[in-house]
């Protein structure tokens, strides 16, 4: 696929995120007045609110638009989904015979404020790419034993929180917890000291469902993905975890890019999962390509250093897709709502270099790794942590915007009276 040329010359730019292919959903405002949703062009927001208000954006069931999140329009299912992306597509491309009374509705990326897209129903995440699995188990459980037994029959996930899930650019507080190091006889209540992230896709659900659902009818329930970072409190969640999971060390906060791109603007960057060790039951098999190739980095900066790129890995790394871990979280009867948010757990590429978390990277801390002025083993205080994503086609980019956040150092002890 080709990029779509736009009459807006900056999403006509090959290495520009937001070309008349991307299309992504925000929320937005300026100047302090109030969030509305809008779609990122080029450098400009498209205020999609202020179109349908000016009746240049009409969908059948509408309106959607006069709220600041996009739960309606999801709700209104892929019909409506498509029908929207084709009337933008018509308003923005070149030659557009409406481009006087669109331009208007223009405001510029650059001091506009973003705001979650969505409102997040129920957040889950996933355990669900292999070389992630395989480090951390290798790690605490030696290599013979690197994978839990079930890990290549079923997507493992956990029921997260949706009440601390942020946006790009909301610091994040150092959490405090009860730790224990494997010399200390006793727990102790402190200040995580191997604070961590997680380089995650989020899957953000678009329709609602009440019973099973086969994987093609998850992929079809998809609205779109967003760049997503697991902050995660490794001493906190090695204390914690036995024997049922992650709980306090995964509640501090999962930040979210500020687009969801949405899921017909990558169907041109479909790739299969990797061919099964053992085989799926039925119920998992995927009847086509439900990954995608999407190139993806994180970035380090130190309080007033420059930032470092400290991982480069892929999406298509990951054993399993959202659509069969969608699938396998409705299994049991679990109704799934709109806004559902699925994270995929973390995306480690084969090689060093590639891996998703700085506890792989640091493996476990025995191997400090450089960056700008240093080194690091975990996150420190007052360290900004990117996460970027983009898809490349011919002579396109299909960008998610910066998941950011700055770690701030913990308050003091909050039960100290």
């Amino acid at each position: 696929m080709a990029l779509i040329r736009s009459w807006l010359a900056a999403a006509n730019v090959p290495e520009g995120e937001f070309p008349l292919n991307n299309l992504p959903c925000g929320v937005f405002s300026q100047a302090g007045g109030e969030p509305r949703c809008g779609v990122a062009i080029g450098d400009r927001i498209l205020d999609v609110a202020g179109l349908e208000e000016a009746g240049l954006l009409v969908l059948e069931g509408g309106p959607y638009l006069d709220v600041p999140f996009w739960n309606d329009l999801m709700e209104a299912g892929p019909a409506v989904w498509a029908a929207l992306r084709a009337r933008l597509a018509a308003l923005l491309a070149e030659g557009a015979a409406e481009r006087a009374a669109v331009e208007p509705f223009l405001v510029p990326m650059a001091g506009a404020e973003l705001h979650l897209p969505f409102l997040v129903s129920e957040y889950t995440d996933f355990y669900a790419g292999r070389h992630h699995a395989t480090n951390v188990g290798t790690m605490f459980r030696g290599a013979e034993n690197a994978l839990p037994p079930n890990w290549l029959h079923i997507p493992i996930g956990y029921n997260g929180r949706a009440s601390s899930v942020v946006v790009s650019g909301t610091p994040v507080r150092r959490p405090w917890g009860q730790v224990k190091g494997p010399e200390e006889a006793m727990p102790r209540f402190a200040p995580s000291a191997r604070f961590d992230i997680e380089l995650e896709m989020g899957a953000v659900v678009g329709c609602a469902s009440d019973g099973p659902v086969t994987v093609a009818e998850a992929d079809a329930m998809i609205f779109g993905y967003v760049l997503l970072n697991d902050w995660s409190a490794r001493d906190i969640q090695a204390w914690e975890y036995q024997p049922l999971g992650p709980f306090q060390a995964k509640a501090t906060a999962t930040t979210i890019s500020p687009w969801i791109v949405m899921k017909a603007a990558l169907e041109p960057f479909r790739v299969a999962t990797p061919p099964r060790e053992v085989p799926l039951l039925p119920h998992l098999r995927e009847p086509g390509p439900m990954l995608y190739d999407i190139a993806l980095e994180v970035g380090l900066t130190p309080e007033g250093g420059a930032e470092t790129v400290i991982s480069r890995t892929n999406y298509a790394e990951m054993y399993y897709s959202a659509a069969q871990q969608l699938a396998h979280h409705s299994t049991c009867g679990c109704p799934m709502n709109v806004g559902d948010l699925l994270g995929s757990g973390t995306i480690s590429g084969p090689e060093k270099q590639s891996r998703g978390s700085l506890l792989e990277l640091s493996w476990g801390g025995k191997e400090p790794f450089p960056v700008a002025g240093g080194t690091r083993s975990f996150i420190q205080d007052n360290d900004t942590l990117t996460l970027r994503g983009a898809a490349r086609g011919a002579g396109f980019t299909i960008g998610f915007g910066s998941c950011s956040g700055k770690v701030l150092a913990a308050l003091a002890d909050p039960y100290a009276r």
